[in-house]
């Protein structure tokens, strides 16, 4: 048996096409923005343009490089526009691909008291939306034999919490359909992992937590590190899923939790 030879690990995402959807705010608009300074030519996605204007002007203003399109992912036209952009911008570039499906909302609200509406929003935006825009990116992916899809899942699609049903479940869809992905693109090249993180505070959370202190403690009183987390505590974890580094992982959830599943 010949003697094996460590490949030095790598984090850079030079010469590497990121879609984000979801990249207007929040964690999505973050990791838009620590993947442009590894290197990446990120394409924003989300339905408000102002938002997208702001975060591609904050990436070049860095010295990266962007691109937008206004998308909803509850439309299977646009998640189509989308992949071409993305097929265009591959093969200018002659590029391999990393998707983020960031995309996603969720509201506190009784399980008795949730609508048809309410239902049938979660459903098409974390599995429809997250599923076709998977299916679209990585018909590109395949015919390349490479790339990278991070699913956004959450704590909740694991642990569970109150009021919280329809998302509950969606994020569990979300991480089975990263197992069923995964399992049958892996031999294309295509590795499929769902980065979940737990409660964190962006522009529109902590608003809502200031104004429900209790829920706020309670959820903390969870987390064993003691506090909700913040975009960039993903980063390390979604820098890594998109990169070289990564390359014999597939079908995995990645907790970014503070401890909160593993206490239960």
């Amino acid at each position: 048996m010949s003697e094996s030879k460590l490949s030095p690990v790598s984090f850079d995402l030079n010469g590497k096409i990121a879609i984000v959807t979801g990249s207007g705010t929040g964690i999505g608009r973050a990791i838009a923005e620590t993947y442009a300074s590894a290197g990446a030519y990120v394409i924003l996605a989300a339905r408000n343009e102002s938002n997208l204007i702001k975060v591609k002007e904050s990436i070049l203003k860095s010295g990266g490089y962007a691109d937008y399109l206004v998308t909803d992912i509850t439309k299977i036209d646009q998640i189509k526009n989308l992949s071409s952009l993305a097929r265009k911008v591959s093969i200018e570039r002659d590029a391999d691909l990393i998707l983020v499906n960031n995309a996603g909302f969720g509201f506190t609200k009784s399980a008795v008291e949730v609508t048809e509406d309410d239902f049938d929003k979660i459903t098409s935006t974390h599995l429809k939306g997250t599923f076709f825009c998977c299916q679209k990116i990585a018909e590109i992916m395949l015919e390349r034999g490479y790339g990278k899809i991070i699913n956004m899942g959450s704590t909740w699609g694991e642990a569970t919490d109150a009021k919280k049903a329809p998302y509950c479940m969606a994020k569990a869809g979300v991480a089975h359909m990263t197992r069923a992905l995964s399992t049958e693109w892996a031999p294309h090249g295509i590795r499929v992992n769902t980065l979940a993180p737990t409660a964190t505070l962006t522009e529109f959370t902590s608003e809502a937590m200031q104004n429900n202190p209790d829920r706020a403690k309670g959820i903390v009183s969870r987390i064993k590190l003691g506090r909700f987390a913040v975009p960039s505590d993903h980063m390390g974890a979604a820098i890594f899923l998109a990169s070289t580094a990564s390359d014999f992982i597939t079908g995995h959830t990645l907790y970014v939790d503070g401890g909160l599943v593993a206490a239960g």
